[in-house]
């Protein structure tokens, strides 16, 4: 007996799902996205620091109005105020992109974007390309303080069992395939990650924890 699964997404405040892929998808979709937008709910992209839509295709964050979205946050008006604006949109806090078919691509979370000189790099694409090396069972990528770029583009690497690598390895494989700025600063391989009692990375904590590891909290 063969079975479907299709993968959809949607967030607490937008319950239960937003976007949902269709069975009849080609695997480009399935493997890529996580669906189109469903009937009667409206979606955008927009610039995160203006508020401005992006061209299709290009990152932002994800807005979503519609019947789904929850009315407020109980007894916290700041918090309801700061995540759906007067006209009904509910900011996601997710960077993503859209094409004309409104298929929508996850690139990650705002909070966990890194700047590094500048330039805007999203963790989950470079963890996505880390996932593709042979050696590599898992990798979470994080910014970390630096004195010159503001910050440095730091991948921790869980590895296949079994299996060595290092730091000037995983480089090479980025080298050529990945922008050179995203290309990771440093590479720290680990047997663990900080998790959430729901098995979600702690993206801050790790961040924190590999500063300390790095020397990069001295004099703080």
């Amino acid at each position: 007996m063969s079975r479907e699964t299709d993968v959809g997404y949607g967030t607490t405040e937008n319950s239960p799902v937003t976007f949902c892929a269709s069975p009849t998808d080609n695997m480009e979709r399935k493997s890529e996205t996580v669906g189109y937008i469903l009937d009667h709910i409206e979606a955008k992209i927009v610039n995160p620091s203006s508020g401005e839509l992006v061209p299709l295709g290009a990152a932002g964050e994800i807005m979503i109005r519609g019947y789904c979205v929850m009315l407020e946050y109980w007894g916290d008006k700041d918090k309801t105020d700061e995540c759906i604006s007067k006209d009904g949109w509910y900011k996601t806090g997710d960077i993503g992109s859209m094409d004309a078919y409104s298929y929508c691509r996850i690139q990650g979370r705002i909070k966990d974007m890194i700047i590094r000189g500048g330039e805007n790099i999203y963790p989950a694409e470079i963890e996505q390309f880390l996932h593709t090396h042979p050696k590599v069972m898992e990798a979470q990528v994080v910014g970390v303080k630096d004195a010159r770029m503001g910050e440095e583009v730091c991948a921790c690497i869980k590895l296949v069992d079994g299996e060595n690598c290092t730091a000037e390895e995983i480089k090479a494989f980025c080298k050529g395939q990945i922008a050179h700025f995203k290309i990771p600063h440093y590479v720290l391989f680990v047997t663990s990650y900080p998790l959430t009692i729901t098995g979600k990375v702690q993206k801050h904590k790790l961040r924190e924890d590999t500063e300390k590891q790095l020397g990069l909290t001295q004099g703080k």
